[in-house]
């Protein structure tokens, strides 16, 4: 995508804009709804110039509450598991898994928040923003301040799909993430929220 139109869109949807859209309804039938979850997803990391720093993609899944699976493939495999209770950390390349609590890791990842049932309305103000084309785009401010993100922003289909996800953090980097191939309520079995860490790697828990 050419760095032109990316700055382009990106700064659209940070943009306050007049409310508009119709997205906190499709975030509270997404929440209510969708109780599974499976999409690919292509990831763009952007510096506050937007810089484009890394891209990333992957696949990801969710069983409410807490439990998901983000697995990123490219360009290099990296794996976050919430099993409901902690979430795993684990990075292939370094031979390392990072343990943390479920409530500490809620908010601070995009699965966790996906995954954390109604944490989105009860942590963050909604507030509603201009339809962009045929996208509808909520806005989460986080109430607690020291959340990982200082915004978030969803995006839905007119028809109440997710979309994508934009995500800005207190250092002014920019995570643009854009779903696709998404099932609603696939049949998830319980193994794939689970983690034992390979033998031999480092295990660092909080």
């Amino acid at each position: 995508m050419p760095r032109l139109f990316l700055v382009i869109v990106l700064s659209a949807c940070l943009l306050p804009l007049p409310a508009k859209a119709n997205a906190i309804e499709s975030l509270k039938s997404f929440v209510n709804k969708a109780l599974t979850f499976r999409a690919d997803f292509s990831q763009t990391l952007l510096d506050k110039n937007f810089q484009i720093i890394k891209k990333a993609s992957g696949s990801m899944m969710f069983e409410r509450p807490g439990k998901f699976r983000w697995i990123y493939e490219q360009p290099y495999q990296q794996l976050i598991v919430g099993d409901g209770r902690q979430v795993w950390f684990y990075d292939q390349d370094l031979a390392q898994v990072t343990v943390h609590r479920l409530d500490q890791a809620l908010g601070s990842t995009p699965a966790a928040l996906l995954a954390g049932g109604n944490t989105i309305e009860r942590d963050f103000n909604l507030h509603e923003i201009e339809v962009q084309g045929d996208t509808e785009w909520l806005e989460a401010i986080p109430k607690n301040q020291e959340n990982s993100f200082e915004l978030i922003r969803l995006g839905f289909s007119k028809t109440g799909n997710l979309r994508e996800m934009v995500l800005r953090d207190s250092f002014g980097q920019v995570t643009w993430l854009i779903f696709s191939g998404i099932e609603e309520n696939p049949v998830l079995t319980s193994d794939l929220f689970q983690f034992a860490p390979p033998e031999g790697v480092d295990v660092i828990r909080d």
